[in-house]
């Protein structure tokens, strides 16, 4: 009789082989075998690590929890074969349809299929267990499973760890997975760096996995597991670099729209004298359509130009500066605010952040030598002060405050226009805790114009 002082290493590779011929578990053999000899279990047992692996979702979710599906506002647990998302009373977006299923890879109900359409998000979530512990994954681990995407046309793809109160970590995988379209059954597996940031606690995991979507699609996704080593086969960005790297914005909801009015953009600042400019994300953009009668009244005859593209993070400025935005111009004052999609998109570091901002100030100076930049505070987000992402942008703007040197560079906080008493902000002035609404904009506009009279006249 082998024992386990005497060849664990080959007791272990026979007992594997062995348990892919019969298909029963390692741990059976083990039991039948011990209860055949004199071997004593815990002479054997050791020599098998059993947490190499956690099964999110193998046949069947983790024991203990369950399978959440959501969109926008309401959620539903996939608890029979299918679920359909529940409408929310007065829905914000009437036609969203959300649905999913247990469906079938190799055997019955061992995937889960979604469907999506004309929906602002789309979800498939591991919740309600007991938190997970995969501190020890991190450093040599993969998070692997198979995936098959059916109709990702018009659908954006990304995938989720949350892991605690300002670490919810996400991987992007829009074009990759548009790739994947009609391939079939594939199996991806990401290092597990590609959602541990350093510092992160993965000791308590209380989302192991999340599949989130936008727009209109399907997929399915079977074999969800944590394995604490592994080849990945799957990149990702760099989180402490991937703000000041620059890209265009590849999201569902963007990806038609997002290219054609950078051109757009372009042939304007050919055609028109340009002296006055604001750059940044959806606030800016909204100049356009909620901010549109005060754009008008203060900036109307001042020959304005809007540069805000919604959903914008850091990078993407980047990007459209490098690509032609400011070429060909001298304008008197640039107005710059950007910052809170790196917080509401990623729960970015604030210190990465304040980069991305920096580098966007340096690629303009570069640019507009002649230009003072007005670098506006990220404007408050969250109903109340305690909010994580308004605590996020705080930093971020603690931070920024200091690259003003009052020559060609300035920074104004206007924040506390937006807030009532005890730092509230009101649906009043940021119906979605966000995006400012006509008052919104007019307080903006006023309490800038002071600053920018002194800049324009200077």
């Amino acid at each position: 009789m082998i024992t386990y002082y005497q060849s664990r290493k080959t007791l272990l590779n026979i007992l594997k082989k062995y348990s892919r011929i019969v298909g029963i578990s390692i741990s059976c053999i083990l039991l039948i075998a011990c209860t055949q000899s004199d071997i004593k279990i815990s002479q054997v047992v050791p020599a098998i690590t059993p947490t190499t692996y956690i099964n999110v979702f193998v046949q069947k979710p983790l024991d203990g929890w369950h399978i959440t599906v959501a969109d926008l506002e309401s959620q539903q647990e996939l608890s029979d074969t299918s679920v359909t998302v529940p409408k929310a009373t007065n829905p914000k977006v009437p036609k969203s349809e959300v649905t999913a299923k247990l469906s079938s890879k190799t055997t019955n109900s061992d995937a889960i299929t979604m469907h999506w359409k004309e929906a602002w998000r789309a979800a498939i979530t591991f919740e309600g267990g007991t938190p997970i512990d995969a501190q020890k994954y991190i450093e040599h681990g993969i998070l692997s499973f198979d995936i098959n995407v059916s109709d990702l046309t018009k659908g954006g793809l990304a995938f989720k760890i949350n892991c605690g109160r300002e670490c919810e970590r996400s991987v992007p995988y829009l074009l990759p997975g548009r790739a994947l379209q009609g391939k079939g059954w594939q199996h991806l597996s990401y290092s597990l760096k590609c959602f541990a940031r350093e510092g992160d606690d993965f000791s308590g995991l209380t989302q192991p996995f999340g599949l989130e979507s936008s727009g209109t699609g399907e997929l399915s996704i079977a074999n969800i597991k944590y394995e604490l080593t592994g080849t990945p086969n799957a990149s990702c960005p760099d989180y402490k670099t991937v703000s000041v790297t620059p890209s265009m914005l590849n999201e569902a909801w963007s990806i038609d729209w997002w290219l054609p009015r950078h051109e757009q953009k372009l042939e304007y600042i050919k055609e028109h004298k340009v002296d006055l400019v604001f750059i940044g994300d959806s606030i800016t953009h909204g100049w356009e359509t909620g901010g549109f009668n005060i754009w008008n009244k203060y900036y109307g005859n001042r020959h304005s130009l809007d540069l805000g593209f919604s959903g914008d993070r850091t990078e993407n400025v980047l990007w459209r500066l490098q690509h032609g935005e400011v070429a060909g111009i001298n304008p008197k004052v640039v107005v710059l605010l950007i910052g809170t999609n790196n917080t509401g998109h990623r729960y970015e570091n604030p210190e990465t952040t304040a980069i991305g901002i920096k580098c966007n100030i340096d690629e303009l100076q570069q640019r507009l030598p002649n230009t003072k930049i007005l670098l506006l505070a990220i404007f408050p987000r969250d109903e109340k002060p305690d909010g994580v992402m308004r605590q996020i942008n705080n930093k971020v703007n603690v931070i920024i405050s200091a690259y003003a040197d009052n020559k060609k560079i300035f920074f104004l906080d206007i924040n506390s226009k937006f807030l009532g008493e005890n730092g509230v902000l009101s649906k009043d002035i940021m119906p979605d805790f966000l995006h400012p609404n006509e008052k919104g904009y007019e307080i903006l506009a006023k309490a800038m114009e002071p600053m920018l009279v002194k800049l324009w006249k200077n």
